[in-house]
């Protein structure tokens, strides 16, 4: 969903509301009969938003399910990108005279669950500095950004700090009270019960070994030694697989990505309150769909280090999160209805083609920036197709 939108206004009572906001319907809310904040000497600490509210609900069980699965410092890693977010985009909105917006904790809590659990706070809080600094306020704040924040700080610390991100996933913990018990992983001096006969030790459970780096790297069959996808469906991640004579741990992915049937309801959430656009997570679906079916199924790359099968491509990794929450985002997304097609099919299309051509297998991001970028052209195009097909049908009813 979105990370901005359309600045609050106050309107006379009886006034329609500008062309913006009946655009983004209740994407913000409209104070009918008070006078504007300028009258008054004084702008309110944060903008009124909605659906901003509603996607944080959304994450909500995402967020529990989080510290269920990885521990109590799931929380630590959220409040420090709140706190590091919100001040950052205090100082530089606030020296504008504008509010904060509200969607600066939906930035946050995105960015926050899009991260490995065991990330370094620090790390996580120069990360969330990056996202709303240089790919929201340096375009003027609030509704102006061409990228979405969340995906370009989770970018930005994918590539920066590639061992924190990429090779220090953990398993989750099983059974109850799983991580309700427990600060992390890592600060457990013994390994869950389920992995204890393994004859392993915590450290050898810290690893790049997650479901998606697997099948990939290592191929199918080694993939299901330690994984279903049962498995990776519930967040259940955590078996043992042998390559090379060796035991190993599967470990899972990123803190918001472990359960799949949260970010399914979720999904239906936001849809039926009409904050997000179906039609984007519909043409990012298919465009998963047909890049595995060209590639796979008709061309045949489906071997070691090639494409994976469509269901497998959507439980592993970000995903259906990104598919969900990032797609969606009504700014950094096209406004005519060919392209916010076009927009979601090249987005699922590209996280297909990057996982298996690209050096990173989380292309998730990646994907949706390309399609960030590609947005105004599209909108664009689409433009330009309308009007030369309206021109076309008019010259048609013209008399001979």
């Amino acid at each position: 969903m979105a990370d901005s939108s359309v600045e609050s206004k106050a309107l006379p009572a009886g006034a329609k509301p500008p062309a913006e906001v009946a655009r983004g319907k209740d994407l913000v809310e409209v104070t009918r009969g008070k006078p504007p904040a300028k009258a008054t000497g004084k702008k309110p600490l944060f903008m009124r938003q909605k659906p901003m509210r509603r996607v944080v609900l959304a994450l909500v069980p995402l967020l529990i399910a989080g510290i269920y699965f990885f521990g109590w410092r799931v929380l630590a890693v959220l409040a420090v990108c709140n706190a590091a977010g919100v001040a950052t985009e205090y100082i530089t909105s606030r020296g504008r005279g504008q509010s904060i917006s509200q969607a600066c904790f939906v930035t946050c809590w995105l960015y926050s669950l899009s991260l490995p659990p065991t990330v370094p706070l620090w790390i996580a809080a120069v990360g969330i500095v990056f996202a709303i600094l240089f790919a929201k306020e340096v375009f003027g704040g609030f509704g102006r950004n061409f990228a979405n924040p969340a995906i370009t700080g989770r970018a930005f610390v994918y590539i920066c700090f590639p061992i924190s991100l990429t090779a220090q996933f953990v398993p989750v913990f099983g059974g109850f009270p799983g991580g309700f018990a427990h600060w992390s992983f890592a600060s457990f001096n013994q390994l869950p019960g389920y992995l204890a006969g393994s004859g392993k030790s915590v450290a050898d459970a810290v690893s790049q070994a997650s479901p998606m780096w697997v099948y990939r790297d290592l191929g199918k069959d080694i993939w299901a030694q330690g994984s279903s996808y049962l498995d990776m469906f519930t967040g259940n991640i955590g078996g043992l697989f042998t390559t090379d004579g060796a035991t190993r741990i599967m470990s899972a992915g990123s803190i918001g990505e472990a359960c799949v049937p949260l970010v399914l309801i979720a999904a239906v959430y936001l849809i039926w309150t009409k904050t997000a656009n179906w039609r984007l997570m519909l043409s990012c679906f298919c465009g998963l769909a047909v890049a595995s079916g060209i590639f796979r199924n008709l061309l045949g790359y489906d071997g070691l280090g090639e494409i994976p099968p469509l269901m497998f491509t959507l439980f592993a990794g970000t995903t259906l999160y990104v598919l969900v929450f990032m797609v969606t985002c009504p700014v950094t997304a096209p406004n005519r209805k060919l392209a916010i097609y076009a927009y979601g099919f090249i987005v699922g299309f590209f996280i297909v083609v990057l996982r298996w051509r690209g050096v990173f297998v989380a292309a998730a991001s990646f994907s949706l920036l390309l399609g960030n970028i590609l947005a105004p052209l599209l909108d664009m195009a689409a433009k330009a197709w309308t009007d030369w097909r309206k021109a076309a049908a008019g010259k048609s009813k013209e008399p001979a």
